[in-house]
Parts: C-alpha cells; sequence; structure tokens
C-alpha cells in the first residue's frame, strides 16, 4: 500500500499506463481525415479563418482550467486581437502537413474516482488537461 503522495502517483501511473497501449494512443502525427482524397485532389483543405478563431477565443470560458502551458484563459480572451491571427496561421499549416505542436499534446493526467472501495485503483480514471491551443485547433476544424 502506497502512503507517500509520489508513491501514489508512481502506482496510478503504472495502473494507467497498463491499459494505455500503442493502439489506443494518439499517434505521433495526425493524418487529418481525407487526406488521401486531397492527395488525388479531389478536395480541397478546409481554410482555417482567423474570424473562426477570433470567435473560439472570444467565448473561452475564463472559468475553465488554464491547461498544462499555465496561460490563464482570461490572458488569451483579452488578446484575441493580438492570437487570433497567427494561431490560424499555425492550425492551417497544422492541418496541411498533419502534425500537430508537441506542447499540444501534453497533458496532465488526474485520477478521479469513480465508484466503489478507494483502495481498488480500477476505480479510478484517468482525467487528461490538454493545452487550450490545442483544444481550440480541435473545434476550429
Amino acid at each position: 500500500m502506497a502512503t507517500k503522495d509520489g508513491e501514489k502517483a508512481e502506482v496510478l501511473n503504472a495502473v494507467f499506463a497498463s491499459v494505455f497501449n500503442i493502439q489506443t494512443s494518439c499517434p505521433c502525427s495526425i493524418q487529418p481525415s481525407g487526406q488521401e482524397d486531397r492527395d488525388r485532389g479531389q478536395n480541397k483543405p478546409p481554410m482555417i479563418q482567423e474570424e473562426a478563431v477570433h470567435n473560439l477565443l472570444c467565448h473561452l470560458d475564463a472559468h475553465k482550467s488554464m491547461g498544462p502551458a499555465g496561460i490563464h484563459l482570461r490572458v488569451l480572451r483579452e488578446l484575441v486581437e493580438e492570437l487570433a491571427k497567427p494561431l490560424s496561421i499555425i492550425y492551417q499549416q497544422s492541418w496541411l502537413t498533419g502534425e500537430v505542436p508537441d506542447d499540444w499534446r501534453l497533458a496532465n493526467v488526474a485520477p478521479i474516482y469513480k465508484k466503489g472501495p478507494k483502495e481498488d485503483l480500477g476505480n479510478y480514471r484517468p482525467v487528461s488537461l490538454t493545452s487550450v491551443p490545442g483544444r481550440l485547433w480541435s473545434r476550429s476544424s
């Protein structure tokens, strides 16, 4: 039985890692759906509009968690005029190349108790807190 916080974290990490395998993990580079069609010239890739990113930034809930980067959502909302254009460019390039910035794939994982005996590690589920720009990217594409 683990008693120290560090020991508990290691034990939970081992349990979560045991059920997280290569088939269930996020790929190193994400291939946008329909990439094969675009390669054949049948479909054009979607355009990530600056206005859409601007709208997403404006509607961020400042009461939500800031993610692993530690940037408060209120700051992102207040800097919307400066951030919308560069983020839309990054999102568009990410879509075209099928690559996601490494920082956007980082996550803080926390064990959340479900039900049953708290001593049984199977009664916890991992919840990951991902980066805000990465979450916005998934909504803008």
